[in-house]
């Protein structure tokens, strides 16, 4: 097991929903905070949005200045959770190949994941050849890109080794284990891979087999982050692009989903029994 993890992608999340709540606390709009310290347009609404890499301790104090924060330990305890908020995890070295930063930090923070992956082995249980050859299928060929993708995402899976490790659980379409790459060889270690995750305590897996038939997550994969102080939030990746849907409603409605995967899918021995068998297959 190695240290503990670092928050600072949380934090940022709890920074910026205190200060739109304080800025509401003072009665005042956006518009007229952004005139008041002549700020460009949509800066306010980016912080508020958590749409930041590194928060500013200036733009921090004046913002409390303008909503008459005056308390000395509330003030504090804010530049505090600004100062926090501005270290960089990890996978910030990996900025050049990046796709979605922001979930990663999220994910690396979490201190559990519900996950359902209708085509692909999910990231946090890839082996490095069906991770290469899964991002070479994305029409990535660059061998120096693909590399350190994989490494990324390599990378990635220590999350579960931590001292406090995230707690995963992953129900995964039957398509996905279906889908031929690489080698025999490749493939067979890529089973093996989620066996030995099923091992963990804290790793819990789930086939969905395609007799289940049509189901509440047919829109596609869908991921729900959980913190240990913070409020869950729903993670949806359409393409290029990446959605957070933070709203109650949401989250709920996607917890359910999960349930009813969780009731359709096969128990995880029967997972066990399931993967044991595909592996038989491979000769």
């Amino acid at each position: 097991m190695t240290e503990q993890r670092p928050r600072p992608t949380v934090r940022r999340r709890r920074l910026s929903r205190e200060l739109r709540a304080l800025r509401e606390v003072a009665g005042l709009t956006i518009d007229q905070v952004t005139r008041e310290l002549e700020w460009g347009k949509g800066k306010l609404s980016r912080i508020e949005n958590n749409d930041w890499r590194r928060p500013s301790v200036q733009d921090i104090r004046v913002l409390l200045d303008v909503y008459e924060v005056t308390d000395p330990e509330r003030r504090e305890a804010l530049l505090q959770l600004t100062r926090d908020s501005r270290q960089r995890g990890w996978w910030a070295s990996y900025q050049d190949i990046f796709q979605n930063p922001t979930y990663t930090g999220f994910e690396q923070e979490a201190s559990r994941v519900l996950t359902y992956e209708p085509t692909t082995i999910p990231g946090l249980l890839q082996t490095p050849a069906y991770a290469e050859s899964l991002i070479r299928a994305g029409l990535i060929q660059d061998g120096d890109e693909v590399a350190r993708k994989v490494e990324l995402r390599i990378e990635r899976q220590r999350v579960l080794e931590h001292a406090d490790p995230l707690h995963l659980w992953a129900v995964i379409d039957e398509t996905a284990l279906l889908r031929p790459f690489g080698s025999l060889q490749d493939q067979r270690e890529q089973l093996q891979r989620l066996l030995r995750a099923q091992e963990a305590e804290h790793i819990n897996l789930q086939i969905l087999p395609h007799r289940v038939g049509l189901h509440p997550a047919m829109a596609g994969s869908f991921a729900i982050l959980e913190f240990s102080e913070e409020p869950s939030i729903v993670f949806l990746e359409t393409g290029l692009h990446e959605l957070y849907l933070e709203a109650a409603e949401d989250v709920n409605h996607h917890a359910l989903v999960f349930r009813h995967l969780n009731a359709n899918a096969l128990s995880p021995l029967d997972t066990c029994k399931y993967i044991t068998a595909k592996l038989r297959e491979l000769h």
